[in-house]
Parts: C-alpha cells; structure tokens; sequence
C-alpha cells in the first residue's frame, strides 16, 4: 500500500488537515482506527469495503464518513485508488450545511448530502484525470466552490482546543463554564460543527493519546496518567477502539 499525501491550498488550509490519496496494488485489510476528523473519500479505480462481523459491504465509490468511537476493518480490492479529504475538526461545517452528528459512526453516499449529478462529474473527472496531482487540483477546486462559511464557530474551535491539550481528560461542564456558554448550549453547537458531542471527541482524543504508533514505557502507567482509573475499563474502551486487545494490536503491523 502506498500512500501519498498532499497539503491543502492556502484558502482551504484552515479547513483541511489533508488530501491523502492511497493506491494499493494488492489486495490488503487495514485498521483503521478512529481519529477527531470527518473524511470524505472518491475511490476512482478499484473497489473498497470494510468488514463487520465477517461480512464485507462494499463501500460506494464516494463517501462521507463521520466520527466513530470503534474501529474499522477498511478492505482494498486489488488496483484500487482512493482519494480522501482529511478535514480539521471544526472544518467540515465550512462546506457542508447539514447536521454533522448525523454521520456519526457513519459512512454516508455523498449523493444523500450533494447534488448527485455534482457527484459523478467529480467522479468522472477523477478518473479520465492524467495524474494523482491533477486529482487533487479536481477536488480543491470542488471545495472552494463549496466553501459557504468560511468563519469557524471560534467558540467551538476554542473548545476542542482546550479538549486537545488536555489530552481528552476533562470535565466538560467545567469546559462550558470557561467558554461562558450553558451546557445544553455547548452541546448542541459542538455536535453541529464537530460532529459528535463533546464528552465523544474527548474519549476518542484520550484513547488516540494512549495508543502511540509504537508503544513506548508501560502502556498501563500511560493510561493513568490519561485518566483511565483502573485496568478492566482502560482494556475494555482499548478493545472498543481497536478491535484488540493491547498485546494484539502491537503485534499487527497495519494500522492507522
């Protein structure tokens, strides 16, 4: 699997961590784990699906896929290329007026949200494309037509800043008195930006702050310090999270 990663434009930068695109020439399952960002991905040649319970669904060629506090068992079909918007967490809202909630634990036909005939020319534009950085000029373009609310939420922004630092080990109603705002309030201005409610982002922050790429020190102490109180439920939320438990996912070299 080979994949190739490409910086946003100036102008969609304070909105896009990334554009990855992701070729795999043979056939492989990666684990995906699940991180703070809505994605939105064209797979142009080959086909995806991901595993649940031992069956495969087949993934339609474009997807938006929100939050998620599981992982997922991505299968690429041999020759297959995709294309995947990696958003800022406070980002998706600047292109997309529905409710971000609403793809949580979800990968969404990007059809249900735009205008389908909008989709296939992207689609068809992917794929008659000459090279991958012809691709990436296809969907940036795409996105700056789309870019409708260019001012992020900055209260929210504030918020998931304050979330990250604390490595997601926080009281969220003392998070909302800081920001001056209710409780009912936060909640529902965060899950309309970020796509999932406060007290989801910070367990996805704090377990993304536990698994390192490779583990380092005692795992355990690691999770203490993350505010994991003791051992059953730290391996629990971990198997959640991973779909292993912690001498398992070392031993497995493909995740993200």
């Amino acid at each position: 699997m080979k994949v190739i990663e490409y910086r946003p434009t100036k102008t969609l930068e304070p909105f896009v961590k990334a554009i990855k695109i992701i070729e795999s020439h043979e056939e492989i399952q990666n684990r995906v784990l699940p991180g703070t960002s809505i994605a939105m991905a064209f797979c142009f040649s080959g086909q995806n699906s991901y595993t649940v319970n031992s069956d495969r669904i087949v993934l339609p060629k474009a997807v938006i896929s929100g939050l998620r506090k599981s992982v997922r068992l991505i299968n690429y079909s041999q020759n297959t290329s995709t294309l995947i918007v990696l958003f800022k967490e406070n980002g998706t809202a600047a292109f997309f007026k529905e409710p971000l909630y609403a793809l949580f634990e979800k990968s969404v036909l990007l059809d249900n949200i735009l205008n389908p005939n909008e989709v296939r020319n992207i689609e068809e534009m992917l794929c008659e494309a000459k090279n991958n950085l012809q691709r990436v000029k296809i969907v940036e373009l795409f996105l700056l037509k789309r870019l409708n609310n260019p001012n992020p939420d900055i209260i929210i922004s504030n918020a998931v800043a304050q979330i990250q630092q604390a490595r997601g080990h926080i009281r969220i109603n003392e998070l909302a008195d800081r920001l001056y705002t209710s409780n009912d309030a936060f909640e529902k201005r965060f899950r309309k930006s970020i796509g999932s409610s406060p007290k989801q982002f910070a367990s996805i922050t704090r377990m993304s702050a536990v698994i390192p790429s490779k583990p380092t020190g005692r795992l355990l102490e690691t999770a203490f310090d993350a505010g994991f109180y003791d051992q059953a439920h730290f391996n629990k939320d971990f198997k959640l999270f991973t779909g292993q438990t912690p001498t398992e996912f070392y031993k497995s070299s493909s995740f993200w």
